[in-house]
Formats: structure tokens, sequence, C-alpha cells
């Protein structure tokens, strides 16, 4: 039976529970025998944002995601030079195993937002399907897709699961605010984010020039 891998991607600055619910109830969902966990040195969408250093990023990605059956680390995007687009993450791990059927796993802002990926039709063919975890607001035109992309319906698996209001976005503002984050976090992660003093606004960038 060949291999089901759910590729999961992303900055993950940091990871939360969020992230843990939804590789979890993607995994039992759509039957999948792994989850790589792939971390993004720098989106090529979002090439003006400041994001956390690749140490840090990396330590608390395996503080999250250890002694869970079936996560694992990829380093396949820190192997090699950026730009990372998808389609290439993609060929390189079916490079590694011919035989695994690729399931991309991704928000449904990012199945909505995928004729802008580099190469979409690309990514589209290369996987066995597209495990989408959608949010009751999410507004996806299916059709619309369709056309652009013939027989992505047939791709496409929704992953029901519970909805947290939980971002990292909003945890780095939590934690700059000095407001309550904690149980947001695996708790190693929160300890290595209060160990390093991760996420604080400094005193120079915080002063009006």
């Amino acid at each position: 039976m060949p291999n089901r891998i759910g590729i999961f991607g992303g900055t993950f600055d940091p990871p939360h529970l969020g992230h843990l619910i939804l590789a979890a109830e993607a995994q039992a969902q759509l039957g999948l025998d792994r989850v790589l966990w792939v971390l993004t040195p720098q989106p090529p969408h979002k090439p003006e944002r400041a994001i956390t250093s690749l140490e840090h990023r990396l330590e608390m990605l395996r503080r999250t995601i250890h002694g869970c059956t079936g996560f694992e680390l990829s380093l396949v995007e820190m192997e090699r030079t950026g730009p990372h687009y998808t389609i290439d993450t993609l060929s390189i791990l079916q490079q590694k195993d011919p035989t695994a059927k690729l399931v991309l796993l991704i928000g449904g802002d990012s199945l909505r937002d995928l004729p802008g990926w580099s190469r979409p039709a690309e990514i589209v063919a290369a996987v066995h399907a597209l495990g989408v975890m959608r949010r009751p607001d999410d507004r996806i035109e299916l059709e619309t897709l369709e056309r652009l992309f013939p027989g992505i319906s047939s791709k496409i698996r929704f992953v029901d699961a519970p909805r947290l209001d939980i971002s990292s976005s909003l945890i780095r503002q939590r934690i700059a605010g000095g407001g309550h984050y904690r149980y947001y976090l695996p708790p190693g992660v929160y300890d290595y984010i209060q160990k390093n003093h991760l996420y604080r606004v400094t005193i120079s960038s915080s002063v009006a020039r």
C-alpha cells in the first residue's frame, strides 16, 4: 500500500495548539500515514514580513510535534536556497518516495488564493488530494476553481475541525502587548518563548521617532 503523506507547510511563527488540532484532524479524517510539517524559511508571497529566526522556529516546531505519532519534521525547504515554491517542494518529496500519495494540507483562504500561487495547475496535478481546513466564514468559489483547474473538485477533501480563533499573529500581538497567551501553546513552546524573550517589543522599536 502506498503511503498517504500529508504536507503541512508554514512559517510556524510560533507553532500553536491550533496547528496541532488541525493536523491531527486531517490525519484522522483523511487517513494519512504521516504528516510532514514543512518549515518555510521565508514565504515568497511575504518577502517584506519580518520573521523570527529559523533557529528559533525550528526548535519550537521540534518541541511542538515531539512525541506525536505520525507527525514528522521535514527540512526539505531548509535544504535548498529560496524562493521556496510549493510545487518544487512537492516534486522533491515525490522524488524521495515515488509511490507516495501526497495530500497538500491548506486553509480555505489558501485554496481561494490558489490561482495566484506559482504554477498552480502543476500543484493540482501533482497531489493526490487537497486537504482543505476550512473555517465557517471562508468563501470558496468551487465553480471558478474548476474552470481554472479542471478536475480540482474531485481532489478537494474538506477537513472538519473545531473552530479555534488562534493564529500565530494573534499570539505575537498578545506577547508584544503583555497579554495572556500561555494556554494557546504547547508547554515546551511556551517555555522556549519565555526563556528566549521572543516576540517582545524592544524599547528602541517602541519609542516614537
